[in-house]
């Protein structure tokens, strides 16, 4: 578990899973041989044999006022079309209680988009159905988002998620579908990053002068900042995808804003720098609250 403090609000992070290699179905150029020259990846996003190393877990946004959690992975008993992630029975319900967060606790549910890493925990199997996981809670939803995934029927990886991890909650009536650039609260909005996916958001915070985005898959790793051209084989459009990621880094680079990745492994959060050769990397040690 990670913490941020970012004004008066703190970030939780709360892993599911975490592991190194097998990343090339996502990111195929990203092959061991061209990332290990990528020496500032090591240790933390990448094994001495050029492995990436990548994390599913999601973030609470705790406000003092609301507690959002962001993403919520890929959920226990589901079948999935990659077997790792297929029929989990993971204790990520439990290290969201431990962290002070039990699941009743929360009151908002942000997904950035609807792929299947980050609705599974959405809903829970009791009795043989579906039921939200949260039940005090909202979920929010982009509307551009959901129109067009509710019109896909042959997504090979997105199959079967909208009916075991989204549908539940629309028929619980638990759902707000929400602008692009919609404020959540105070201190939380939605900010527009697509490519990825149609309506594809990343969450930004500011509290008391600081500021810190959570990127959602417009960068699913750190390698990605080095090499902005490498682009996920999930994107629905690459090069808007691209646009996106090099857009968002010239914006945030040498700044003070701190950077939380929604794949990116421990310490998952950083500054975005500027690298003379081109490009950026993630500055890891400037970041707080480890």
């Amino acid at each position: 578990m990670n913490q941020w403090q970012v004004g008066e609000v703190r970030i939780t992070r709360i892993v599911e899973m975490e592991i190194a290699g097998g990343t090339r179905f996502i990111l195929p150029d990203a092959t061991r041989e061209a990332c290990l020259p990528i020496s500032w990846l090591q240790p933390h996003f990448m094994d001495a044999q050029g492995n990436l190393i990548m994390s599913v877990h999601a973030l609470v946004v705790d406000t003092g006022d609301r507690r959002i959690i962001v993403d919520t992975c890929i959920g226990n008993d589901k079948v999935r079309s990659i077997p790792t992630w297929s029929n989990l029975q993971t204790e990520f319900l439990s290290d969201l209680k431990a962290a002070g967060y039990p699941r009743e606790s929360i009151d908002t549910v942000l997904c950035t988009h609807l792929h299947v890493d980050h609705v599974g925990w959405n809903t829970m199997l009791v009795d043989g159905a579906w039921v939200p996981t949260f039940p005090n809670a909202r979920y929010l939803l982009a509307e551009n988002e959901w129109r067009y995934w509710d019109g896909v029927d042959d997504d090979p990886l997105n199959a079967g998620i909208l009916d075991d991890s989204v549908r539940p909650v629309f028929e619980a009536g638990l759902v707000d579908l929400i602008g692009w650039e919609h404020q959540v609260c105070e201190s939380v909005r939605l900010k527009p990053t697509p490519g990825h996916t149609p309506g594809h958001v990343s969450v930004l915070i500011e509290s008391a002068g600081q500021t810190a985005l959570i990127t959602g898959d417009c960068i699913h790793h750190p390698c990605q900042m080095t090499r902005t051209d490498w682009c996920s084989s999930a994107d629905y459009d690459a090069e808007q995808g691209r646009s996106t990621r090099e857009s968002l880094l010239a914006q945030y680079a040498e700044q003070p804003v701190l950077v939380i990745g929604t794949h990116f492994a421990t310490p998952t959060a950083g500054r975005v720098r500027k690298r003379p050769e081109g490009g950026y990397w993630l500055d890891v040690e400037s970041s707080s609250g480890r």
